[in-house]
């Protein structure tokens, strides 16, 4: 019982300090996107939920004090407790149920680094935020380096890693039948990204994985996004070329000799401040120190 109460005070006290809403008014809502495979949003971020014969699969699970919210979300579906749950990486709005879960008898599944971080705890530089080590029933079980594969509910369902992006331990989750991609943090559809350079990150990365998930699927592909609504392809090819645009950008301000501030006051994302209206100066700074790097 201490170490759930611990979780849960290191929850909330982390969503504090990052100003997230007071979880008593927050709403876990339901978008169905396929049969049995539904989005599931409240604060933190986006998760992904399938249902059938086999087992429900969840992909995060947020913050600790929302798990009953949850929990009643999914209880809503299907009576069926959550046998499988899979971290697309290790911050804390993805993973903070993991303990919750996992002492309810849930295998946790993530890529080998998310482990390796939950385990020891780490500093998330841009946010200047020390997260502690994760209570051991909240770490993965089963972990993975390349790929995993699930042949569950009538679908195949297949998480792989992608080269060091938003962290160095991201999975992007396939459903092939249900024509459904997770992609955690590497793709946020509501404004421009976080590039977790404390963790690995590169924005490199972000444009080689949204290419790579680009060439996979279709226009009528549900891409649910890290952050923000549900998306599209063509969402996620914008993303793509705005980040594209954006190291070039930064390239030529970098070699002009130019200053952060410089860069900030010269308003270089002005034609896409109205399509990516969030985290416009940390991504600048952000992209400035990366590109910067000898």
């Amino acid at each position: 019982m201490r170490s759930h109460t611990l979780a849960i005070a290191l929850s909330v006290a982390t969503a504090a300090r990052l100003g997230a809403q007071n979880f008593d008014t927050v709403q876990v809502r339901t978008t169905p996107l396929a049969r049995g495979v539904y989005m599931l949003a409240g604060a933190g971020g986006n998760m992904g939920l399938a249902v059938g014969d086999d087992a429900v699969f969840l992909i995060d699970d947020e913050y600790a004090p929302l798990t009953p919210k949850i929990r009643a979300a999914i209880a809503a579906i299907t009576p069926k407790p959550v046998r499988f749950l899979l971290n697309t990486h290790w911050h804390f709005d993805h993973t903070g149920g993991n303990k919750d879960h996992g002492d309810a008898g849930t295998l946790i599944i993530a890529h080998d680094n998310v482990r390796k971080r939950l385990q020891t705890g780490q500093l998330i530089e841009a946010l200047n935020q020390t997260v502690p080590p994760a209570p051991a029933g909240a770490l993965p079980v089963i972990t993975f380096n390349d790929t995993v594969t699930f042949w569950i509910n009538g679908d195949t369902v297949t998480a792989f890693h992608v080269p060091p992006a938003h962290t160095d331990g991201d999975a992007i989750i396939f459903f092939r039948a249900a024509n459904v991609v997770h992609m955690g943090d590497v793709f946020v559809s509501d404004g421009f990204p976080f590039v977790d350079l404390s963790s690995g990150g590169t924005v490199r990365g972000f444009i080689g994985a949204a290419e790579r998930v680009l060439r996979v699927i279709n226009a009528s592909t549900k891409v649910i996004p890290g952050h923000g609504p549900l998306a599209d392809k063509a969402r996620l090819q914008a993303f793509h070329d705005m980040l594209l645009v954006m190291v070039d950008r930064m390239q030529k301000e970098i070699a002009a000799k130019h200053t952060v501030e410089q860069v900030l006051a010269s308003k270089i994302t002005a034609d896409y401040d109205a399509s990516w209206t969030n985290r416009r100066e940390r991504f600048l700074r952000i992209l400035y120190q990366e590109l910067s790097r000898k």
